[in-house]
């Protein structure tokens, strides 16, 4: 059996495989607020508790949400530290792999089928080329497959602390904005859910908001995406825009460092939710605006991952490779 972890600043989602080609086949999970637990071995308690444990399991895998050093974490968006030792004897198991959660996401991608994404563009996929995945939510995650050996190997990367690169005066004006208020401008505060509510104040400047008022940090970016998408607010709409603008530009970005000629992949909890605007053209019109390298982004199959659980299932993977 292996045991499946993908731990966020929002939730985190555990897991039970087994072993199965390509793709470990899935048992049971559950979903627990990762705030609510003051560690990730609590959760395992729980977990334990849930499917009548105790766990016994071959290997385990999890993905957390910041870098890992020393088979270590520390959590970006809470005040966590993971041990890939510490869950190695809680589960009386020497085979532990603790993860980066995009390094977790992209392991999933040589196994998640058609229906498990959707197309943006086609391109034309080099079967022995690179690759790269991208997810906004919480936080923002890049990671690099590098094709090594016949095999996509992940590759960890904190890509989305790096600085954030306006391309038009307004995106200008919004990273003076951020570094007013955090010192730097980072890509993170503009692709993520605290970063749509980051656009959402700057569209709005001090204008009162229907949409929002009244709601928990937490409430506000899928309430600003939902005015944005149904025509209701026109400033929301702007900063949606904005949003997708800004998401295209840095998956291109990333697409161009990992030559990706393998595809794209956009993963995370947000694309899934603003399909629409991600499929009327602005997010490719940004990805390809990369001359002199026009034709190489143009040729880069790029795809959006609607599978909920690619994190817990690239995690998966990772365990089973381990076993």
């Amino acid at each position: 059996m292996l045991l499946a972890g993908d731990v966020g600043g929002t939730k985190t989602l555990l897991g039970l495989f087994e072993p199965g080609e390509p793709r470990p086949r899935h048992v049971v999970s559950r979903v627990y607020p990762t705030q609510e637990f003051d560690s990730f071995t609590a959760i395992l308690d729980a977990f334990a508790h849930d499917v009548a444990g105790p766990i016994t399991v071959d290997a385990v895998a999890a993905g957390v949400a910041g870098p890992i050093v020393d088979r270590r974490a520390k959590l970006t968006n809470i005040a966590w530290d993971v041990s890939a030792a510490e869950i190695g004897r809680r589960l009386d198991t020497s085979r532990v792999a603790l993860l980066n959660d995009l390094e977790a996401m992209a392991y999933s991608v040589a196994v998640l089928d058609g229906a498990e994404l959707v197309v943006l563009q086609r391109g034309e996929r080099k079967p022995n080329g690179n690759a790269a995945v991208i997810a906004a939510g919480t936080g923002l995650g890049q990671a690099y497959l590098h094709f090594i050996n016949g095999h996509l190997l992940p590759i960890a990367s904190e890509g989305g602390h790096a600085d954030f690169a306006p391309r038009t005066d307004r995106e200008f004006e919004l990273a003076r904005m951020l570094r007013e208020q955090y010192g730097r401008a980072e890509v993170e505060h503009v692709l993520s859910g605290p970063g749509l509510v980051n656009l959402h104040r700057f569209t709005h400047r001090d204008a009162a908001c229907e949409a929002v008022r009244g709601l928990a940090a937490a409430e506000q970016p899928p309430a600003i995406a939902e005015a944005a998408l149904s025509h209701t607010c026109a400033n929301c709409a702007a900063a949606l825009e904005m949003f997708v603008d800004a998401y295209g530009a840095e998956a291109g970005n990333l697409g161009l460092r990992g030559v990706a000629t393998a595809g794209v992949f956009i993963g995370g909890g947000i694309a899934p939710k603003i399909l629409p605007a991600l499929q009327d053209g602005r997010f490719m019109v940004a990805f390809r605006a990369k001359a002199p390298m026009v034709e190489l982004v143009s040729a880069m199959p790029v795809h959006v991952i609607v599978n909920p659980d690619a994190g817990l299932l690239g995690a998966a993977v990772a365990a089973q490779a381990l076993a």
